[in-house]
Parts: C-alpha cells; structure tokens; sequence
C-alpha cells in the first residue's frame, strides 16, 4: 500500500454515554412496575419522541391537535417496559433482558434486535421499540433503533449508545426507585 493512501487522522473512540435504570409506575397500569431508561439523563421516550417527530408530521394532520395534545402523544407513543413479574423478584429476567438474552416474543425473529419500549397498554411485545444490543466485556452498545410496525421509517436517528460495561451493570443491578413515572407532569397525569 502506497502511504500516501493510508489515512492518517487518529482512531477517536466513542465517547461512552451514561446509562439509568428507574423502577416506577407503568403509565398505563400504576399498579405495574416499569423498568424506564435515561440516557445521558434524558428519558429514552423524549430521546424517540424527538428522532420520530418529522416521521410522525408526515403521517399526522397538524390540525387533529393541538401542540400540546401532539406533544402528549409524542412522548405518551412508548412506555417502559413490564418485565417484572413473581417469577422474578430479584430482577434477574429484567438484567438478563438488557444485556442481550431476552425472550423470543421480545425479539425480532429475523434481526435478533429486542424491545426497549413498548405501547402504553402494558403488554411488552406490543408496538414496540426495538436496537441491536450488543455486548462484550467492556461495553454495552444500543444501535439501529427501529419500530417494528413503521418499517417505512427505517433506522432512527437515534444512537449508537456505548455504555461501559461496568457501569451499565451496576446501573441494572440497583434500578433508580422513582414513586411516579418521570414523564407523567409532561403527560398531563400528575
């Protein structure tokens, strides 16, 4: 190889991100308690309601709603996930589902890719968003976010998040308890 062709520029590693796990009220069913993420403290809900918001202006009349009703509907699209259940009341099947080993029906079949938000009516595998999670022993990366049932939108706009590793595990080992859903004031249900 020529060394004139050989790129110079240096290799930059990515920046890695900061991961939470919250504990709280499903949105839908208070009575539930949901797994929410913040990334970089933001709330992955408002992180997609910001990447899916000109996909939604092209499917949805501007005059149905009002700023305020589009933007409950924007940020009220996705909730936490429900994966606790009596089986496993020491969250080992909610870890076990963020570090890459979720069950079939939170998987796409054809990419692999698993669920990290679903539609507010608490079944998991409904409407959901789906990433590649991809694990090794230093990091955690969440890519190609995409909506199963949008498949005319593609990829996101939306990450890749690098987690280090051993932060992204001591997070999902002691989830955030929050006493209310972080977003519920800015869905109208406080």
């Amino acid at each position: 190889m020529n060394p004139s062709n050989v790129p110079t520029g240096p290799n930059v590693p990515t920046a890695p991100h900061r991961v939470e796990f919250l504990h709280h009220p499903h949105p839908g069913y208070p009575h539930l308690t949901a797994w929410g993420i913040r990334i970089d403290d933001t709330d992955l809900r408002v992180l997609v309601a910001e990447a899916t918001r000109e996909l939604w202006d092209q499917e949805l009349d501007e005059d149905d709603d009002t700023p305020q009703e589009r933007e409950e509907f924007l940020l009220g699209h996705f909730a936490p996930l429900y994966l606790d259940d009596d089986a496993d009341a020491d969250g080992a099947r909610a870890r076990a589902h963020f570090l890459g080993e979720a069950p079939p029906e939170l998987r796409d079949r054809f990419t692999g890719a698993l669920c990290l938000l679903s539609c507010p009516c608490g079944i998991d595998a409904c409407n959901p968003l789906l990433a590649t999670v991809r694990v090794t022993q230093s990091e955690v990366t969440w890519s190609g976010f995409y909506k199963m049932n949008r498949p005319q939108w593609g990829e996101l706009p939306l990450g890749p998040y690098v987690f280090a590793r051993p932060a992204y595990d001591e997070a999902l080992a002691a989830p955030v308890p929050l006493a209310e859903d972080p977003l519920a004031p800015l869905l109208g249900k406080d």
